[in-house]
């Protein structure tokens, strides 16, 4: 039996200090904040898609960086296993599309009160509106946590669960990579991932809070296309965002230019499309051409639409050429936007770089550098698409990182 103290309430956390008490530990889990999970309460909008369906491989498929440092944990504590444990704790979950799962109440508290449940019922003892100023060590091994009150708790096992940088309202101020620095760990570096693009295209701005569905947009990094997806996207008054969009950006990488072309009508070909303009334009025939679209496209996108075409918006529909026509076609299958950056940092839905994967033990999130000090959940260099996938990696690196402490 060990004195265990885990530092962070989030899913990793929690999973994490429920299991090692669990195995007949004693355990302290220590939250800055004022409850357990806040930034899990606003996770999928406040539904919180806790993981995904697919097949566990897939799941592999899904993460950007260091896939096969998560194999132990994955297959350690499956996607399917992580229904069963909430099922086990009285979460009904349902499937959505993409086979998103979610809480059957679309509530993430329900979530939360089930981690909350789990940390409780094997005896945790929880200190809420803690923080930890550091960790402290003797002859080279972990041996417990100072308190910023100055407080020193012993242990001979600190797991760093804390989270990553953004949405630092809800407490991710990067603790968690102060602690591992000052262990010695590299920090590999940090950025927003799954996170909102800004554009050099100023009329975005005209734009703002238009959703546009069932459209695909594609990546180019330079000329070479790198990604194309299909779903739901929205305007922002700096840019894009949207389901398509925050996948897209953690492809991007640093220093390399990046532009997207947005199919406004992906369901149909060039020449489909060709065609419906021509019935349009038969059924307007005497309009000017900013009134004959209303049928096509959103009222805000078409001046827009016409003057990225070349084409003067007040022209009569029947004097405009097959030319014309066929750029307009171009256009709408095609809207490019030069991407300046990622968005600021903190409206990133995860944060990708974290403490180096190659100094933490894979089978069991212990760190290769000091032993008894571990990590989990998004303090680590890894992440993953959107889908349920994150909060997946949570809760197997906070369940096996639980399940070495026996």
């Amino acid at each position: 039996m060990s004195n265990v103290i885990v530092i962070g309430g989030g899913p990793a956390g929690m999973i994490c200090a429920g299991k090692a008490a669990a195995e007949g530990n004693n355990v302290i889990l220590i939250e800055k904040n004022e409850k357990l999970g806040k930034k899990l309460f606003i996770t999928g909008k406040g539904r919180c898609n806790f993981t995904s369906n697919c097949e566990v491989e897939e799941i592999f498929d899904n993460v950007v960086h260091n896939k096969k440092f998560l194999y132990s944990s994955i297959y350690n504590f499956t996607n399917k296993d992580t229904i069963e444990f909430f099922n086990k704790l009285g979460l009904k979950e349902k499937v959505e599309r993409g086979g998103r799962v979610f809480p059957e109440s679309d509530k993430s508290s329900d979530v939360i009160k089930a981690l909350d449940k789990y940390v409780k019922q094997n005896g945790v003892k929880v200190m809420l509106k803690t923080e930890v100023a550091s960790i402290f060590y003797e002859e080279g091994r972990v041996n417990g946590v100072e308190l910023k009150d100055g407080t020193r708790l012993a242990a001979e096992k600190v797991v760093v669960a804390t989270g990553g940088l953004t949405y630092s309202q809800t407490g991710s101020t990067g603790d968690g990579y102060k602690f591992a620095e000052e262990a010695g760990h590299r920090i590999n570096e940090i950025e927003g991932a799954l996170i909102p693009l800004e554009t050099k295209e100023s009329f975005v701005k005209d734009l703002q809070g238009l959703s546009l569905k069932n459209v695909s947009v594609s990546l180019y990094e330079g000329k070479k296309l790198k990604e194309t997806t299909f779903g739901e996207m929205i305007f922002t008054h700096f840019g894009v965002s949207g389901p398509m969009i925050l996948s897209l950006s953690s492809r991007m990488k640093k220093n390399k230019k990046y532009s997207i072309k947005i199919d406004l009508k992906a369901a149909l070909d060039n020449d489909t499309l060709d065609r419906r303009i021509v019935r349009d334009f038969e059924k307007n025939s005497n309009k000017i051409l900013k009134n004959s679209m209303d049928d096509l496209l959103p009222q805000r996108l078409i001046p827009i639409i016409i003057r990225l075409s070349g084409i003067k918006e007040d022209k009569i529909v029947n004097q405009i050429s097959k030319e014309e026509r066929l750029k307009l076609v171009q256009t709408l299958k095609g809207m490019e936007l030069e991407i300046t950056s990622k968005a600021h940092l903190d409206l990133g839905i995860i944060t990708a770089g974290g403490v180096d994967t190659k100094e933490i033990n894979p089978q069991t999130m212990e760190s290769k550098k000091v032993p008894g000090l571990y990590f989990a959940g998004e303090v680590i260099d890894v992440d993953a698409l959107t889908g349920g996938f994150n909060l997946q990696i949570a809760f197997s690196t906070g369940y096996l990182a639980g399940t070495d402490f026996k």
